[in-house]
């Protein structure tokens, strides 16, 4: 018969998990969705227009990517600059708050990496 240490085995209440679950669901929630990372990313390369992160964000469109930069923007990640020239130029750059997500980005793409090359092997 096998049994387990209780001492090895920390029980968590469900107000425990609960309050340890709503941080990392807020945090998904900002983050959601296929576009909202790849333009952080392309961002943390310094300020962009429009049209840049539109090239380095493939497959987005432009009523998308308008969309996801309002939200970042509302979520104080982007900051939208407009400058009084003609014609206007309106540059895009992440806040200080936007650049706090770089440690999260390269722990999530080194993850990345790891997985796709242990997927690979399986095949």
């Amino acid at each position: 018969m096998v049994t387990k240490s209780t001492e090895s085995v920390r029980v968590h209440t469900v107000g425990e998990c609960t309050k340890s679950m709503l941080p990392v669901r807020d945090a998904l929630e900002v983050l959601s969705g296929k576009w909202k990372l790849p333009i952080i990313i392309s961002l943390m390369f310094g300020n962009k227009r429009f049209s840049q992160i539109a090239k380095e964000v493939p497959g987005i469109t432009d009523k998308m990517l308008s969309k996801e930069l309002r939200e970042l923007e509302s979520n104080d990640l982007v900051k939208r600059t407009v400058y009084d020239s003609i014609p206007v130029i309106v540059e895009y750059n992440l806040t200080e708050y936007g650049h706090s997500l770089k440690s999260v980005i390269e722990v999530l793409r080194n993850w990345g990496v790891a997985h796709r090359q242990r997927i690979m092997k399986k095949e």
